[in-house]
């Protein structure tokens, strides 16, 4: 089931969601075809549950919002972007284990 704290990003959401965010948070760039996104998505509700609070999670899909993934570079999904006051912190891509994901979160902590 997924997380209630995941938060869905939009291009035009994202400057007020993300860069003006208090605490850290952890983008996901997916799309509804990527296998390895929904293989990392049950995860990422496991992260958003155990760091509430902490960090936040947010989802870029892709293919309705193609802005915000080109203006970061994003070639290949899923890519995980941490940020943290505006900036960019770390990230990474491709469906890796929980574990990765986690030290990713740690760097904002």
């Amino acid at each position: 089931m997924a997380s209630d704290k995941i938060i869905e990003v939009t291009d035009d959401q994202f400057d007020s969601t993300v860069l003006k965010s208090d605490t850290p948070i952890l983008v996901d760039f997916w799309a509804s075809w990527c296998a390895p996104c929904k293989a990392i998505a049950p995860v990422l509700d496991q992260l958003a549950d155990e760091y509430d609070g902490k960090v936040k999670i947010g989802k870029v899909n892709v293919d309705d919002n193609p802005a915000t993934p080109g203006q970061y570079g994003v070639r290949g999904i899923p890519t995980m972007i941490l940020f943290h006051q505006g900036k960019v912190v770390d990230q990474l891509v491709g469906a890796v284990p929980k574990n990765q994901i986690e030290s990713l979160i740690k760097k904002a902590l």
